[in-house]
């Protein structure tokens, strides 16, 4: 795959704050090329209500989707090619946020729960669903970008 370049513009603007009181939102606007246009804070866990907005996507929970989105369409690629038709994918990812080694706050760790669902003439064992999982998570571009630790725990209803 060639390389290729990807954009995002961030947009945040002090308003009539002081801003030097560290009182400022921290509101912002993350703009994406396809037009999509998505409320951004910090989490509310890191800077308090109403210094943050809980109703916007924060970076750490825009990390975990990132991870469980990739991961999905890779899922749905590798069984696709497989003649597998799958009928639902849903995943509860969860992150952990905490000091690393060397003391500094990162993300530790992210799971994913991905559920998936088939139907047709191909029904596929656990052992299939895990290697499928298995693939996509060595394929992800996301997972293969970061340092923490991504793993993956799928909840099989068999």
């Amino acid at each position: 795959m060639a390389e290729h370049e990807y954009r995002a513009r961030i947009h945040w603007e002090r308003g009539a704050a002081a801003f030097t009181d560290n009182r400022y939102s921290r509101a912002h606007r993350w703009h994406f090329d396809g037009g999509v246009d998505v409320p951004a804070s910090s989490s509310p866990q890191v800077v308090r209500v109403p210094l943050s907005d809980e109703h916007a996507v924060d970076p750490e929970e825009a990390l975990v989707a990132a991870l469980s989105s990739c991961h999905m369409l890779f899922f749905l690629d590798f069984a696709a090619r497989k003649g597998l038709r799958v009928d639902e994918y849903t995943d509860e990812a969860t992150g952990i946020l905490g000091k690393n080694s060397a003391g500094r706050i990162a993300m530790l760790s992210v799971t994913l729960h991905p559920r998936v669902s088939f139907s047709g003439e191909r029904t596929p064992t656990r052992a299939d669903v895990e290697a499928l999982h298995h693939r996509s998570h060595e394929e992800c571009f996301i997972a293969n970008s970061v340092t923490t630790e991504v793993r993956c725990e799928p909840v099989w209803d068999a």
